[in-house]
């Protein structure tokens, strides 16, 4: 598999990454591992976490964490797999309040740790911001934890660009280590307006899109495939979509970029699902889509799409451009 390299750092992540919120949870620990040890045969070396990761569910707390420690340590992959987790996510009860003080970041932070069984994260992303503290406090926390060895490098995800852009010149300003990528949701499927599950989530838009375009700074999409909108809509499997997903993504814009889908498979050979995360891997600045996979049969069809090219007229065509 590609292998994209990180500005700045000694990060080379594989072009797509493992998405592991169902892991101990919707997928048991034993299919877990061998989803794991599948992605990692076929060259993928990048997993996303985080520590609230299935606690919606009832059962053991930060169980995707535990799950991927315990595989980590069973495998002997401590060094050789990539592990970013998220911290400072709102309490589920409380969406709305912000949790992004020292302490708050500190100790999810040390509970990431133990349930990895590691002594520094790779990559630690701020699950969510609060515009409302300054850039200068949270970045602060984070440098204190590099120089403490306990954060290799570290993100943001669900940041809107104002923000991205006052903590990457605070963090110039002080000699700091500047967020080394970003997470946000995207995907070719195009949210309707209003139908957002999570309002603290961040989509990417034209404005975060012209931020990452001009500074070549990676995105690190969630949702990358929409939860398999245009898969199962193009296998006229639509009675699979959850309310949900109809309510978000089941609209004249997607249909018709469905159309072009299908029409651009026909010309190119490609199937759905390379086109879908082609459409990703094909952005003029480093972008690693992560992918939410509970079968080996998804994980391979996703993986498949790992060298996929796409031209800009392509990418514009399934936006609904001209086509050329």
């Amino acid at each position: 598999m590609r292998h994209v390299e990180i500005a700045g750092t000694d990060l080379c992540l594989s072009a797509i990454c493992l998405g592991t919120g169902a892991l101990g949870s919707a997928v048991p620990q034993q299919e877990a591992f061998k989803l794991l040890d599948a992605f990692a045969e076929l060259g993928g070396n990048f997993l996303d976490t985080a520590k609230v990761y299935a606690d919606w569910l009832p059962g053991e707390r930060s169980i995707s964490e535990k799950t991927i420690g315990r595989w980590l340590h069973s495998r002997g992959a401590h060094g050789r797999v990539i592990v970013g987790t998220k911290g400072a996510h709102p309490e589920l009860s409380a969406m709305r309040i912000p949790r992004l003080s020292r302490d708050e970041v500190v100790s999810d932070l040390e509970s990431s740790l133990r349930n990895l069984g590691t002594e520094a994260i790779d990559l630690y992303w701020l699950h969510r911001d609060d515009p409302a503290r300054p850039v200068g406090d949270i970045l602060e926390t984070l440098h204190d934890q590099i120089v403490a060895g306990k954060i290799r490098y570290y993100g943001c995800s669900n940041w809107r660009t104002l923000r991205i852009q006052a903590a990457q010149a605070y963090a110039a300003k002080h000699g700091f280590r500047a967020f080394v990528a970003d997470q946000m949701q995207w995907s070719l499927a195009q949210p309707a307006l209003g139908a957002a599950d999570d309002t603290t989530m961040v989509t990417m838009d034209g404005e975060l899109y012209a931020y990452h375009r001009d500074t070549g700074m990676p995105a690190v999409p969630y949702s990358s495939q929409a939860g398999g909108f245009f898969q199962k809509i193009g296998a006229g499997q639509q009675d699979r979509l959850s309310r949900a997903a109809r309510l978000k993504y089941d609209h004249d814009v997607n249909r018709k970029r469905m159309a072009r889908i299908q029409e651009l498979s026909h010309e190119t050979g490609l199937s759905v699902t390379q086109l879908v995360l082609g459409y990703l891997l094909s952005q003029p600045f480093p972008t690693i889509p992560i992918i939410g996979c509970k079968t080996r049969a998804h994980l391979l069809d996703s993986l498949s799409a790992a060298d996929v090219r796409l031209t800009p007229a392509q990418l514009l065509y399934l936006k609904g451009g001209a086509h050329s």
